[in-house]
Order: structure tokens, then sequence, then C-alpha cells
């Protein structure tokens, strides 16, 4: 795993390369993140912010959501996918915030992670963007990103988040984890485009893996002997083959077995005198 000097600088070269880098969900309030975080599960921020304004028209609040049924909220979320276990959960986180934080979102992450369908990526979310306190979301595209480059190394996000962290000043936590989800969005997709990466030339995936295939591909540098066919070009070798083979190629003015003006055909033609049988003689 990189150094944390080495971690700061690649992300200080992927900030620059992601300039616009932020959350693409629309929002006004940390209510309204908080519901289209918990909608873009599974989903794309770009189908998300389709369904939410009519959605955030209709329920502005904690309060408004909190007396919804989730028969109601079904159809207005379904594009999103999961509508029966998201429209449970965004009823239920409502009715939490009701209860117990005065319909208001709290700052705190013990807190948020305690509602309904919160868990620490959405809480990191809502905290980071909404709230003005530092958090570190970790999404596929920040797992697959950073362990490719490796300023990371695990397979869980809790882990990732914390070997981030531990990495990065806390007034860089939210806008890295937007730099790497737009880099995995744009650049290092599951099939990465890596010669358009920024941080190629750091990147353990592409030295490790892409830049290892590429040596092995390339010739070795000892090309066919002067001299060979192999070294020929394709039109001389067929015309050695030619003159080698002539019944091979199809060649228009060659024959294995041209037939001579006036022969004979070789069924009359007489057999060797060696071998010729004696006639009878006559009593």
């Amino acid at each position: 795993m990189k150094t944390p000097g080495a971690t700061r600088l690649i992300l200080h070269t992927l900030e620059a390369q992601h300039p616009d880098a932020d959350t693409e969900l629309h929002y006004r309030s940390a209510f309204e993140l908080l519901v289209a975080t918990i909608l873009s599960a599974q989903s794309t921020d770009q189908r998300v912010n389709m369904v939410t304004p009519a959605l955030f028209a209709r329920y502005p609040d904690a309060g408004a959501l909190a007396g919804a049924t989730t028969d109601a909220l079904e159809p207005q979320i379904h594009s999103t996918g999961f509508f029966r276990a998201k429209s449970k959960a965004l009823v239920g986180m409502a009715r939490a915030l009701v209860a117990r934080h005065g319909g208001e979102v709290p700052a705190d992450m013990e807190a948020l992670t305690a509602l309904p369908g919160v868990g620490r990526k959405t809480a990191n979310v809502v905290l980071g963007h909404a709230l003005g306190v530092p958090g570190l979301p970790v999404d596929r595209h920040v797992l697959r990103v950073s362990n490719r480059i490796g300023i990371a190394e695990s397979d869980d996000p809790e882990v990732v988040e914390q070997q981030l962290c531990a990495a990065l000043p806390k007034e860089r936590w939210t806008r890295s984890s937007d730099t790497l989800i737009l880099h995995g969005r744009r650049i290092c997709k599951p099939r990465p485009l890596c010669e358009q990466c920024a941080v190629q030339d750091d990147c353990l995936y592409f030295s490790t893996s892409v830049a290892a295939e590429s040596r092995h591909a390339e010739p070795s540098g000892h090309g066919p002997r002067k001299g060979s066919a192999q070294g020929k070009e394709p039109a001389e070798r067929k015309g050695r083959a030619e003159r080698r083979h002539p019944q091979r190629t199809g060649h228009p003015e060659r024959k294995r077995h041209p037939e001579r003006k006036g022969a004979r055909p070789a069924a009359s033609r007489g057999a060797p005198a060696s071998r010729r049988r004696p006639k009878p003689r006559r009593r």
C-alpha cells in the first residue's frame, strides 16, 4: 500500500484531473440529500434526480414523509429500483427523525446510522456535503479505484475508509471521495481507460497488470533470419511456393502432366519390351 505522502500526492493529481468533482445528487437541505442518497442505492444519480423533484414537492420535510404510506410512496420511486425496500426505509427514517430528533437530520455518525435505511456510506455523504462534518463515503467506485491504485488495501468499505482517512487531512476527506467516485465513473471503470489516467505511472494495477502484459506481448527483437521464408513478404513467399509446387497453387500456366501434341493416350501405348508376353508358336 502507498505511503500517506504518496496517497496525498496521487489524490492531488486526480483532483486536478477532475476539478468539478462533487456529489451529482440534487438537494436543497440535509433531509433532501438523505432521501436522495437512500434512493441512489443500486441506481444512478441521474435517475434519482428525475424522481426527487416531484417527491420533494409532495414530501418537503420529515414530518410530511412520516405521514406517508408505503403504498402511496412506491409508485413515485418505482423507477429507482428496489422500491418496496426503499419506501419502507424512507418512511421509517422520517418517522425516526420526527420521534428522536424533532424532524431534523442529526450531524452525528452514530445517530444517523441508527436511522432505518442509513448505513455508514449514506451518513458520510450527508455529513460531508450537507452538514459540514468531515466524512469520506466509500462506495463501489472508491473501493475499486483505491485498491487498484494502491492507496488502500481491503475489500471492506469501512477498512478502506479508515485507511484513506488516516492518510488524508480531515478537510480533504469529502473532496477525495468525490474525486475517486468521479474517476471511477469516467476513467477507472470495471474495464479501465488507463491511457486517460493522470496517475498511470503511480498506479499499482497498471504497473503489475497492464504494463506487464504489454511487455510480454512485445516481440523479442530477434526477427527471422535473413533469407528465411518467414522474413519474406507474402507475395515473394507465394512465388517461391508456386515454383516448388505448381500443382498446389493452381497456376494457370503450369500443369503436372502436360499432354504432348500427337501423343497417344497412356492406355494405348505399348508396354516395355521386357514385359511383353511372347506370342504362341503355331504348330
